[in-house]
């Protein structure tokens, strides 16, 4: 289920509610490295805090623990409500991070490549080329097997039926 932005202001306080607004699109792909870097820092923190609340609540609950506040959790939708907004913007953080990640591989593959394409092409009129090999070297070589005519199934096929037939003279 989704969580509009009016769940998400209703869940969270001031300060959680300025970092998760810079969680959304297009705050988000605006951020520099080192910013996206500091609010998932924060945001996770926040998320695990929400999370320790909410588990806490849930053993005020069941009895299991002492109640911290005056009288012990009777509910605890909003802390669920909190954690799932959190973890929503981990998410979206998380992914951003990923997608940077994965665009700075493929421009850094590209620009390897072009490189390697430079050299190579200024390499290509300074020295002959190698034609000085051991033995054999690098030519193809034809395979002096004999190539299999039987195709593999049809070979297993005879295997099984000869298998079968040696078990019914045995059971005999």
């Amino acid at each position: 289920m989704s969580i509009n932005r009016k769940q998400e202001a209703r869940a969270l306080d001031a300060d959680e509610r300025e970092l998760v607004a810079g969680t959304h699109h297009p705050e988000l792909q605006d951020l520099p490295d080192a910013e996206l870097a500091r609010l998932t820092k924060l945001v996770r923190e926040r998320r695990d805090r929400a999370a320790d609340q909410a588990r806490q609540r849930r053993r005020e609950m069941r009895g299991k623990s002492e109640p911290r506040g005056a009288t012990p959790s009777r509910a605890d939708e909003g802390s669920k409500l909190k954690l799932a907004v959190l973890s929503a913007a981990v998410r979206r953080l998380n992914s951003e991070g990923e997608r940077r990640r994965r665009m700075a591989g493929s421009i850094a593959m590209v620009e390897n490549a072009q490189r390697a394409l430079a050299l190579k092409q200024a390499s290509k009129g300074s020295a002959p080329p190698n034609t000085r090999h051991a033995h054999r070297g690098m030519k193809l070589a034809a395979s002096e097997r004999r190539e299999n005519l039987i195709r593999p199934m049809e070979r297993g096929r005879q295997r099984k039926a000869g298998a079968v037939a040696q078990a019914a003279r045995d059971a005999r």
